[in-house]
């Protein structure tokens, strides 16, 4: 196996985790939608957020490839779960690599599930097409005024701090938006209701709105005019862990239909010794294989310092889209209880349609990789 010792014991680490704490408790959080509080906390106490936060700033310090490894082992566990550690990770990346010391000193609390965070980006009018957004920054004195809203925020129902992006310069284009820490408790800051999703039921989601916010002068992380190229500096990375949650989506997937198909039977036979079913089993395997190996090639690719851009959304693309094929097969080996709520594979299922929509759709990374291709060339 290429993983180094480090890299194998946190991904067992990470693995005992979801076997014996996160996938006991994945069904009837899906059922009730709870933000699982507990569950965070053990995580933190594990030492599984902010895994690529350096050890100078409370982090244990690993690479991207560590960090995918960690985020398909706790997605097998289930993908609500993976999906905190995700956000996490970002947010901590932003400020390790934009943030003043006071503000990478909040890095500890968001560690320890402390400080629950928020990436407040999309809007109505800005989805995919960030250039659309409408929330604004304006200057005031040494500080700031913030007006606007945010929809379908990760974290939003219960975040203590936003990262929110917004226009401080509207003449300016993508040149003219600015990334600002703002404390969701303050006047002014009101949360839409929590928004009730198909899949991925345990991770909040919801809306917030900002009127006449008041912002102190640190609250602008890195440059003004500088938002939009620190937000694109993540996406890489971004793109990495949604689909190393993808592929653990589809893993646990295989691991249900390859139990369920040996002990079932129908015609006096156990399924898995028909061909149907084999062929099913071997597609799911050989593609979850593909796209582990995608996602490790486009981790490596960042920690070696390469232009991971098309590497990031070919495995993104592919994984989010083998990740809904694949664990609708799972669906099929289980017949009809595959369609019955309870059963694992049916809410696997359903967590992994929004892996081919968050974190860029998969027509926008094959956009991205057909550019790549046109700038660099077929073999870049």
């Amino acid at each position: 196996m290429y993983l180094n010792e480090m890299q194998a014991q946190v991904r067992d680490t990470a693995q005992a985790f979801a076997d014996e704490v996160i996938r006991p408790a994945a069904e009837a959080l899906d059922r009730e939608e709870r933000f699982p509080s507990e569950i965070y906390d053990e995580m933190a106490k594990v030492g599984l957020f902010g895994v690529g936060v350096p050890e100078s700033l409370g982090g244990p310090g690993f690479d991207t490839l560590t960090y995918a490894v960690v985020m398909e082992e706790l997605s097998r566990g289930y993908a609500s779960i993976a999906d905190q550690c995700g956000l996490v990770e970002l947010i901590s990346t932003l400020l390790v690599r934009h943030g003043t010391e006071r503000q990478t000193g909040m890095l500890p609390e968001i560690l320890a599930m402390k400080r629950k965070v928020a990436y407040c980006i999309t809007e109505p009018e800005a989805g995919t097409d960030v250039s659309g957004i409408r929330t604004t920054a304006e200057k005031d004195g040494d500080g700031w005024v913030l007006n606007g809203g945010k929809i379908w925020i990760h974290n939003a129902p219960v975040a203590d701090t936003g990262f929110v992006l917004a226009r401080t310069d509207k003449a300016a284009g993508n040149r003219g938006m600015s990334i600002f820490i703002v404390d969701l408790h303050a006047q002014g800051v009101e949360r839409g209701p929590k928004e009730h999703k198909m899949g991925q039921r345990a991770s909040q989601v919801g809306g917030l709105s900002f009127s006449d916010v008041r912002l102190g002068a640190d609250a602008l992380l890195g440059e003004a005019g500088r938002g939009f190229h620190m937000m694109m500096s993540v996406l890489d990375k971004g793109r990495v862990g949604i689909a190393a949650l993808a592929t653990g989506i589809a893993q646990a997937g295989l691991e249900a239909a390859v139990e369920y198909a040996g002990v079932r039977k129908q015609f006096d036979k156990k399924i898995a010794e028909f061909q149907g079913v084999q062929w099913l089993l071997a597609d799911m395997a050989k593609d979850i294989e593909a796209a582990r190996l995608l996602v490790h090639s486009a981790a490596v690719k960042i920690d070696q310092g390469l232009d991971a851009t098309k590497a990031c959304s070919m495995a993104k693309c592919f994984a989010g889209d083998m990740a809904v094929a694949r664990t609708s097969d799972a669906v099929q080996v289980f017949g009809g209880s595959g369609y019955i709520r309870g059963f694992e594979v049916e809410r696997l299922y359903r967590d992994a349609k929004i892996t081919q929509i968050y974190e860029g759709t998969n027509q926008i990374q094959r956009m991205i990789i057909a550019r790549e291709l046109m700038k660099k060339g077929a073999r870049a």
